[in-house]
């Protein structure tokens, strides 16, 4: 089984294409606290995930989320590999299946998002 959760925050504003059959597809990068110890103290750091949706869910990526929001994502781990300049390259990224935005307060209110319209769901492939 292929399953995949995450929270976390956007490092930056989504970036929405067209693919050339008119599919739109939306990518962002999640940063996931992570916090370990040390000895006898707890440090922190962060995980940069790699998320990319499809669809309906790539078009309300993009319509309200930003960078910082906090956001869940349930989804599937994609990795590919590919060569580049002779050398072996692998991308690993998580395909959204479901999205759903945990802020609260008046950024969300403001952008007019309803409250019940939090959790989206990607219409397939």
């Amino acid at each position: 089984m292929n399953k995949v959760f995450l929270i976390g925050r956007l490092v930056r504003d989504p970036e929405m294409r067209l693919t050339t059959s008119g599919i739109a597809v939306t990518r962002f990068t999640l940063a996931i606290d992570r916090g370990f110890k040390r000895g006898d103290e707890a440090e922190r750091t962060a995980d940069f995930i790699r998320v990319v949706a499809w669809r309906r869910l790539a078009e309300i990526c993009n319509d309200y989320l930003k960078k910082g929001k906090l956001v869940a994502i349930e989804g599937r781990l994609q990795v590919d590999s590919f060569e580049k300049n002779g050398e072996r390259r692998t991308v690993s990224e998580v395909v959204a299946d479901n999205m759903q935005m945990l802020d609260r307060g008046g950024d969300v209110a403001a952008e007019g998002v309803p409250a019940d319209a939090s959790a989206f769901e990607n219409s397939g492939f």
